[in-house]
């Protein structure tokens, strides 16, 4: 009988001591030793552009946008994870102008779906949280171009983008929440020039001819639920 009490007294013990080691790691204390794992994304952006022009147009307001996607995420070691992330960006931005005839502005639509591959960097995991960095880059196709319309200033679709940003892991009971702020820079001139729309009106023509190069720039502001 004594016998009997000292082995499940070891017993409990043991299981004591394994729970204990787990709080003190934390909550989900072998969440990122799994070998792939998914998620979805939801947050908010704010669109821009680098603009080259002829007659001083700029960005003269910066519209807040809604951003959803989805998350795979594959474990290559400790500190390093390789993700793919589909992601819908909904957005706007106005550009102005000082023609001579008075100030004018042109709001512009976009909803460009991204398609980013991303290296994140992890930093050693403090109790409940994490820190990381976040390096990559993608195409992505603008949904709201349309070059047959009368707009007076209209995008090309595709562009291809690199980003980069910061981000932290907080561990929950039954998922992981990452606030995560991006930055990115697109490469290709999106402008659709004015004397490649036929049938455009002179008035919005204009618009148009006062620009030479537009290029994409987005701050994006996630909530990463995995």
């Amino acid at each position: 009988m004594i016998h009997k009490l000292k082995k499940y007294t070891v017993l409990v013990i043991f299981i004591f001591g394994l729970g204990t080691a787990a709080k003190a790691a934390g909550n989900l204390p072998y969440v990122d030793q799994k070998l792939i794992h998914f998620g979805f994304l939801l947050g908010m952006n704010t669109m821009d552009f680098h603009v080259t022009n002829r007659d001083s147009a700029r960005v003269s307001v910066l519209e807040p946008g809604f951003t959803v996607g989805i998350i795979s995420d594959l474990r290559i070691n400790r500190y390093l994870n390789l993700r793919f992330t589909p992601t819908l960006h909904f957005g706007e931005r106005e550009l102005s102008y000082p023609f001579k005839r008075g100030n004018d502005s042109v709001n512009i639509s976009s909803i460009p779906i991204c398609l980013p591959i991303y290296l994140k960097f992890s930093a050693e995991r403090t109790g409940n949280y994490r820190p990381y960095l976040i390096l990559g880059g993608g195409i992505s196709y603008d949904l709201a171009t349309n070059s047959n319309t009368d707009n007076p200033v209209t995008l090309k679709p595709l562009d291809f983008y690199t980003e980069f940003g910061v981000g932290c892991d907080i561990y929950f009971s039954f998922f992981k929440l990452a606030p995560e702020l991006k930055y990115s820079i697109g490469f290709n001139n999106v402008l659709v020039p004015g004397e490649q729309r036929v049938g455009l009106n002179p008035t919005n023509k204009r618009f148009s001819d006062a620009i030479t190069k537009l290029t994409s720039r987005m701050l994006t502001l996630t909530f990463n639920f995995e």
